[in-house]
């Protein structure tokens, strides 16, 4: 595993638009779908990485701890499955189904979503505001599987809790850091 950073670019950059295929529901949705009226956290994960099965289980509870509070969550999984076939479609199904996930799984065969996106990582977040503007590029906490720390998503909730009273994000941009996404 190669653990890699969240790739430091200049905050305020539109999100890029897309359409892909729901692994939950085998539809093709688009961010538009799923962007939240106070802000939206676009998360490339995968289903392997140890980093992003460290913190699945948070994600989870961000994602139905905000979603009534105007956040919308879009989870992408772009890795080559041809390397990594537990990657694939069935079991990101399979996954999201298992862990009651409250937001899409989209699958990025391409990968032209992740360097839209300028991910590097899983998990690599980006939070975007209202307008969907980038206001945070960075790590969910600073637990590590290896670090002994229980995740507890303080990092993004700091971000969203500003989002949700209208204020302005001023903290820390700490880099993600995860595996590599696995490029074809």
């Amino acid at each position: 595993m190669a653990a890699v950073e969240t790739t430091q670019i200049m905050l305020g950059f539109q999100a890029p638009k897309f359409t892909l295929p729901n692994t939950i529901t085998g539809n093709k949705v688009d961010y538009d779908m799923f962007k939240g009226e106070k802000g939206t956290v676009v998360m490339f994960i995968c289903n392997h990485c140890p980093f992003v099965v460290h913190v699945i289980d948070e994600l989870v509870k961000l994602g139905n701890d905000y979603k009534e509070k105007g956040i919308g969550f879009i989870a992408i999984s772009s890795n080559n499955i041809e390397t990594h076939p537990q990657d694939g479609p069935e079991l990101m199904q399979k996954l999201a189904k298992d862990k009651q996930f409250p937001f899409p799984y989209l699958y990025d065969e391409t990968q032209d979503v992740a360097r839209a996106y300028d991910a590097a990582c899983t998990p690599d977040f980006s939070i975007f505001d209202a307008e969907n503007k980038c206001i945070y590029r960075g790590q969910l906490d600073d637990s590590r599987p290896t670090n002994g720390l229980e995740a507890d998503g303080a990092s993004i909730r700091a971000v969203l809790n500003c989002l949700v009273e209208g204020k302005v994000y001023e903290g820390e941009q700490k880099p993600s850091i995860g595996c590599n996404i696995k490029w074809k």
